[in-house]
Formats: structure tokens, sequence, C-alpha cells
């Protein structure tokens, strides 16, 4: 059993129909989506049949239907709900011609505590996997370091994706080294590994079009009809850990990633579609 724990968000994509109007009215296409870097990893590995457990936090009026799409991709999906702060929402621009750009509003996630991880959500876990966002924000990061150390314990293996550039070099190169010192892999893009500059057999690269690297294979991306790019580094994440938990097969699992990869890009929303 794989356990995830970490944030849960919806996602509002925002593509522009025409050339954008500043300070003005652009005709645009914006739906709203199920994401949440951790939730998603979840949601693939459900979807790639790997039993696979979630563990996060959204608005109390939302667990019902956060919990339903999940399970929907044979997640166990254990899901808490605040009575105060909405779900996490992140509002990302789809403009082709300008790099991506996310708003973010954590709400809900920056209230999760190892409270809300229930005891049973250890029963048959081999293996926990984070995320960045639970170690960026100071509420939630204890919450992290406890379940790295919990599975160190337990003899469960760990992996964290670093999760973005911009709070990456806003924390330090050695504060995030420390936080990841507790892992076994690690999933850093190419710019996220730059700046870290991690070294040794647990690192696993992404480079976008350019593939995956790691333990000294490398992958190339597959072709794809690319449709939207949100959610990508999380599908190949848990492409990647859906074959290495059970066969620690390098190049299998590098493949595995970029098949998720591909899948992800092709499709709107960072989730699979059934």
């Amino acid at each position: 059993m794989i356990l995830v724990v970490g944030d849960l968000v919806d996602d509002i994509g925002v593509r522009p129909l025409g050339a954008v109007n500043a300070a003005s009215d652009t005709v645009s296409e914006i739906r709203m989506t199920a994401g949440g870097s951790a939730a998603n990893v979840a949601a693939w590995l459900g979807h790639l049949g790997a039993p696979v457990r979630f563990v996060g936090r959204c608005g109390a009026d939302a667990v019902a239907r956060h919990v339903a799409a999940l399970e929907a991709y044979g997640v166990d999906a254990r899901v808490s709900g605040d009575p105060d702060l909405p779900t996490a929402t992140i509002v990302l621009t789809l403009d082709a011609a300008a790099d991506r750009t996310m708003y973010v509003d954590r709400a809900a996630n920056a209230t999760m505590t190892a409270e809300h991880v229930p005891a049973d959500a250890w029963d048959g876990v081999t293996w926990l996997h984070l995320t960045g966002y639970s170690f960026f924000d100071d509420a939630v990061r204890p919450l992290a370091l406890g379940l790295v150390a919990e599975a160190r314990r337990r003899g469960a293996g760990v992996s964290i994706d670093p999760s973005s550039l911009g709070f990456v070099e806003a924390a330090g190169r050695d504060t995030v080294l420390s936080w990841l010192a507790g892992a076994d892999l690690v999933f850093p893009n190419e710019d996220e590994q730059g700046f870290l500059r991690l070294e040794g057999d647990g690192v696993v690269v992404t480079r976008g079009a350019e593939g995956a690297t790691f333990a000294g294979e490398a992958v190339a991306a597959l072709e794809a009809d690319v449709v939207d790019t949100v959610g990508a580094g999380d599908a190949f994440a848990a492409g990647f850990l859906s074959c290495w938990v059970g066969t620690r097969d390098a190049e299998a699992s590098l493949r595995a990633g970029a098949e998720s990869a591909a899948g992800c890009v092709s499709v709107r929303g960072a989730r699979p579609v059934a």
C-alpha cells in the first residue's frame, strides 16, 4: 500500500481564446477540475492499479465531492473537512504564449495536522509519498516531518517531490536539503535540480519534453498531443512509483512514468480520464 498525504485543491484553469486584452475583457475557456499535487499522484496511482491511500483536507462542504472523485480511481480516500476555511484553490493561466502562472490559496490545506491522519491510515503501508507543499507551509511542516519519521520507523520507503521552484528558492537550498534527508527518492524537475544540486542514487529528474533520468538510466518523453501540462510531474511520479515500489527496476519505472506523463498532458486537467 502506498500512502500519499498532502494537498487537495480545486484547480481553475483559464485558457484565453484569443489575444489577451490587458486591463479589459478576454474571452476564455474556464474550467474547474480536481487537483492538488499529492491528490493527483494518488489518483494516477489508483488509475494505474496500485493500492493507494490518500489523506488530505478540504472545505467541509467539499468532502463528499473530493472523496467520490478519488474513489472513482480506486483510491482509499481519507479526507477531513475544515469547518471554517474553503477548499484550497489554484487559478492557473494556460496561455500557450506565456509561461504558466499559478495563483494559490492554500485555505484548508494549511490547517492539516497529525490529528487528521487516522492511525489506520498506516495499515499495510510500505511506501509514503509527500510533496513539497507540505514542507513549505510552516503550519503543516511538523506533520510532514513526523510522517517521514514514522515511515522510517515502520521500514516504509519515502519519496518527496519538491514541487515548486519558487518555494524551494525562497526556503533556501540547505533548508530544503534537510527536509529531503529522510527520502529514498526525490522527484525534482530540471530547474529544481539545478538549484538543489541533489546527489545520490535516489534522484529522479524530470525534464519535461526531454524525458527523465534516474540512476544512470534515461527515458525520452513520449510523443503526445499536448493539451494541458498541469499535473504532468504528478503523473510521472505516480507512474514511476507504481512500478518501482514492487520491482526496483529503474528502466521500467522510468518508462512507466513517461507513459503516465504522456497520458496526462493529452487531456485537460491534472487527473486521469477514465
